[in-house]
């Protein structure tokens, strides 16, 4: 009776083959399948926003992969060099022009070079300038927009009437000169930034069109972009300067010191009030008779009333000392019911040296 048991049983299961057991494995696999990101998700996921590329703090994978880069902000510095490139290129474009110029900063940022090469829009004059006493290269770049509206400016045009702009042939030699002569303006107003941090020339090297030609740097390499926004009524663009931070490397100590108002990391009040300090502080000054070397038994041996001789005379030099440091030489006398010294001597030089490093 159980073999017939055992028959029964397996001739219930349902068919593999059945219409039935696929529509009800296709059921359960739509029900088990995971819900699909949209586009907007996947983009939050990942970090990237394309309808907002001034984000400064970024999110998801793309925060991870540029957690390597080090933030401008910790080169407190470096604001106060640009905003006052602002202010500088904002009186040297209006005599350039003769024409009322705003300049504005849009943005710091960090930036890996090599994303920054290939997120240039085209067409663009890309400006490779030299920091000569930085022994490295920068980038300076002009857009299209800045380019015809340079030209229009400096040859006569209209105001009201946009810029004509022809697409898809390369620039002039005109255009390149009178381009070239507003980076010029620009990186002299440069120069005078960084002037009150360190002396830095920049000069131009040459220009580019294309970005593959205007390699300063490693692809991985992070670099500073500042993006300057230059209008001139109803025209106007954007220039865009790139420092690799292989270029900041040597006045790194400068950027990173903290300041107060315009002084560049050096306030006089402190220093004045520092130097004051220093001339009224007391320091203890002995008067050295004589040194001698004596044998630890003769000092255990000393009992109260021995008698140590020296060998210095009413008329011999002793020695005045600060610490470690000797001071000068001088005779000793008596002054009233004073002992008194009489230098005889100038300061040593390892005195003067010491006086230099405290000042």
């Amino acid at each position: 009776m159980s073999e017939d048991t055992d028959f029964s049983a397996e001739t219930s299961l349902p068919d593999p083959d059945s219409p039935d057991a696929w529509a009800a494995a296709a059921a359960a696999e739509a029900n088990s399948a995971e819900r699909i990101l949209n586009q907007d998700e996947i983009d939050s996921l990942l970090g990237f926003d394309l309808s907002d590329d001034e984000i400064a703090e970024r999110t998801g994978i793309r925060a991870i992969i540029n957690s390597a880069l080090v933030s401008y902000e910790r080169l407190p510095m470096l604001e106060i060099v640009f905003d006052r490139l602002v202010r500088l290129m904002t009186t040297s474009l209006r005599n350039f022009t003769s024409d009322n110029v705003e300049v504005s900063l849009d943005n710091i940022s960090s930036i890996r070079f090599g994303d920054y090469l290939n997120s240039i829009p085209l067409p663009a004059i890309l400006s490779v300038f030299r920091a000569e006493e930085l022994n490295n290269y920068g980038l300076l770049t002009v857009d299209s927009n800045l380019i015809y509206s340079i030209v229009d400016v400096l040859l006569g045009g209209r105001r009201g009437t946009a810029a004509m702009r022809i697409e898809g042939r390369p620039y002039t030699t005109i255009e390149r000169v009178l381009v070239q002569r507003m980076v010029e303006v620009v990186l002299a107003d440069a120069k005078e930034a960084f002037e009150p941090l360190t002396p830095v020339a920049f000069t131009l090297d040459r220009l580019e069109t294309n970005p593959r030609f205007a390699a300063i740097a490693r692809p991985a390499n992070a670099a500073i972009l500042v993006k300057l926004r230059i209008d001139m009524e109803d025209r106007g663009g954007r220039i865009e300067l790139l420092l690799p931070y292989a270029t900041l490397e040597p006045i790194r100590k400068m950027l990173l010191q903290q300041f107060m108002g315009e002084k560049f990391g050096r306030d006089n009040i402190w220093e004045s009030h520092l130097a004051t300090e220093l001339w009224t502080t007391h320091v203890d000054v002995r008067a050295v008779l004589d040194e001698q070397q004596v044998s630890l038994k003769k000092v255990l041996e000393m009992k109260v009333g021995d008698t140590l001789m020296l060998n210095t005379g009413p008329d011999s030099l002793i020695e005045l000392r600060a610490g470690q440091i000797p001071l000068t030489r001088g005779r000793m006398g008596r002054r009233n019911t004073h002992i008194a010294v009489r230098v005889e001597a100038p300061l040593s030089p390892s005195a003067r040296r010491a006086v230099q490093r405290m000042s």
